[in-house]
């Protein structure tokens, strides 16, 4: 098989450059991968990624392309429809793999297909969250790094064939959130299995919790509300309003968790800051999901009923 790692990417070079890196280092068996191309889709950044890429000669297997900002649905399009490969891998630009990334996703290819009898399947590898910049490949796994997600593209590999039957991304997803796992729902209905690989390993790096990230964290989680909305729309069953958390049962949580908003980026600032001083920015992090889950909450009501009003 022919690997193609399609990698969306918007104004993160400085990880983008580790990402690429670890890429280039790949160790595999010619016997079972032929070889790989490194796809990468520049979503219209304006902090001279390609400028950056095209003074650097190190990066054999990347070939570049460009499109106005579009969404990281539409990027991924893009770097489907110009792989040369027969086998798509997705991740995204913050992930940082180990050398033999590919190699794993491809045995496991192979064996899933020969145990099931069937080459509807794809591989889902293992994603672990980091703050370590220097060194992200040292972080062990986590309770929180679990996903239960069935097709989530921060590392996923799938034969090109499949996403050109299920329609490709949907790229009315232009926000943020959903058009990976909406691509999922198609691929379950062509009878796809996900295989887990948790030898495929990638390491996601996000900086450290800081206060002045939450406005746009949540605005992140007001435009998921958004889209998932749309996700709905397209898949109207309990099984999405779940996943968008477009349910009493959330709705009653976050607003009793969150005393209905009384917690938020305000009243919690002093505890925030306190436990960010003490050297834990995760927990910190994990406090502030209360009121970043109650404004999704309200973000996905609000966007259902302005849907609503345009029926």
């Amino acid at each position: 098989m022919f690997f193609s790692v399609v990698i969306p990417t918007y104004n993160r070079k400085p990880i983008l450059e580790k990402c690429l890196r670890a890429l280039e280092q790949q160790q595999i068996d010619a016997s079972l991968v032929t070889g790989y191309e490194i796809v990468l889709v520049d979503d219209g950044s304006t902090d001279g990624t390609l400028e950056w890429l095209k003074q650097h000669s190190e990066f054999p297997h990347v070939r570049s392309h460009l499109q106005n900002h579009q969404g990281a649905a539409a990027a991924r399009n893009l770097g489907v429809e110009q792989a040369k490969g027969d086998t798509i891998i997705f991740i995204d630009s913050d992930l940082v793999v180990t050398e033999n990334f590919l190699q794993a996703h491809a045995e496991a290819l192979v064996q899933g297909q020969q145990q099931l009898g069937s080459d509807r399947i794809f591989t889902y590898g293992a994603v672990i969250n980091t703050c370590n910049f220097e060194d992200p490949t040292s972080e062990p796994y986590k309770i929180t790094d679990f996903s239960a997600a069935y097709f989530a593209t921060g590392n996923v590999a799938i034969a090109r064939k499949w996403l050109e039957k299920s329609g490709l991304f949907d790229t009315r997803f232009k926000q943020y959130g959903w058009e990976d796992l909406e691509l999922g729902v198609r691929l379950k209905q062509l009878g796809l299995k996900l295989i887990k690989c948790p030898q495929a390993v990638g390491y996601h790096w996000h900086p450290p919790f800081a206060l002045e990230q939450i406005p746009k964290l949540i605005d992140q989680e007001i435009q998921r509300g958004k889209m998932g909305v749309l996700f709905y729309q397209k898949h109207p069953t309990w099984d999405v309003r779940m996943m968008i958390q477009m349910t009493w049962l959330h709705r009653i949580l976050w607003g009793v968790l969150s005393i209905g908003g009384q917690l938020n980026e305000r009243t919690l600032a002093p505890l925030l800051q306190w436990l960010i001083n003490q050297g834990k920015p995760k927990l910190a992090l994990e406090i502030a999901r209360i009121f970043l889950n109650w404004y999704n909450v309200q973000g996905v009501y609000a966007a259902y009923a302005e849907a609503q009003q345009k029926t």
